[in-house]
């Protein structure tokens, strides 16, 4: 497994050497896009429109827009001289419950291993996290980019969990149209208590699969293979403006109320219990 970043976790005087691998990967299918007559791949040039010539890596700078066609150039050793001391180092600064922290706030997720000789201190952090049930967070530095982090525990893997920091996440008021009171009819409520009721299960996270990935994958499959494609278009159902609520929450309490055993299936249980105590 690829290693992301090197360094270290550190709580109160407790240094613990670690590695950090990507926990998830890119599945989504990517296309390039092709001249329509040759079928050759198009390249993007980085060309100046000032100067009207192609630019190379080396004469590319970086610059922020603070205004309309206004930049102030920012060099790397100027960036470099800020970056935090502890750019090596992931300080854990509270312990916390996880139910504490809304999801919201949750970004990507990177699993740690011990580097050098450091299991000995892993598995010390990594038992009491699991033992006392909390999370550690901690502020870590990715590419230049200053990072809230939660420290769990996944099996038996110390977990970084990027976090948005508060002023990253947008206000509820500047969402159009939420209601300032809801109000809601109590017996449509019930029959929507009763709908979720039915429909909770345990979360079992390998019983979901990406759909569309699957058939794209058989579709570029098919078309590798020089296989005719038949293309039928999905029926699209009516659908009506006037939404009668009763309606559909009964239709959909019906539809997932547990179904009975059949005829056939009760009488053999019958037997063999009759068959059982004789």
């Amino acid at each position: 497994m690829h290693t992301v970043w090197k360094g270290a976790i550190s709580f109160g005087l407790v240094h613990v050497p670690v590695k950090m691998h990507s926990a998830t990967e890119d599945k989504d299918i990517h296309f390039r896009q092709l001249h329509k007559d040759c079928g050759m791949p198009i390249s993007y040039e980085k060309k100046c429109k000032h100067c009207n010539k192609e630019i190379s890596p080396d004469d590319i700078v970086k610059g922020f827009e603070y205004d309309k066609d206004k930049y102030v150039i920012v060099k790397e050793e100027e960036l470099l001289a800020i970056q935090p001391s502890s750019a090596r180092v992931i300080k854990i600064l509270d312990f916390v419950d996880l139910t504490d922290i809304d999801p919201i706030y949750f970004e990507k997720p990177y699993y740690l291993s011990p580097d050098m000789a450091g299991a000995g201190a892993y598995s010390l952090l990594l038992e009491a996290i699991k033992q006392t049930g909390k999370i550690g967070i901690a502020k870590i530095s990715i590419r230049s980019k200053s990072n809230l982090a939660a420290i769990r525990v996944v099996d038996n893997c110390l977990c970084l969990e990027t976090m948005h920091f508060p002023d990253e996440i947008r206000a509820i008021s500047q969402v159009p149209n939420v209601p300032a009171v809801t109000e809601v009819n109590d017996k449509e409520l019930q029959m929507a208590i009763t709908l979720v009721d039915q429909l909770s299960e345990k979360f079992e996270a390998s019983k979901y699969t990406d759909e569309y990935r699957v058939a794209l994958t058989e579709l570029i499959e098919h078309k590798i293979a020089g296989e005719s494609i038949d293309i039928v278009n999905a029926p699209t159902a009516a659908r009506s403006n006037v939404i009668d609520l009763m309606a559909a929450l009964q239709a959909s309490i019906d539809a997932t109320k547990p179904q009975p055993p059949s005829p056939t299936k009760r009488k053999r249980t019958t037997k063999k219990s009759s068959e059982k105590i004789s």
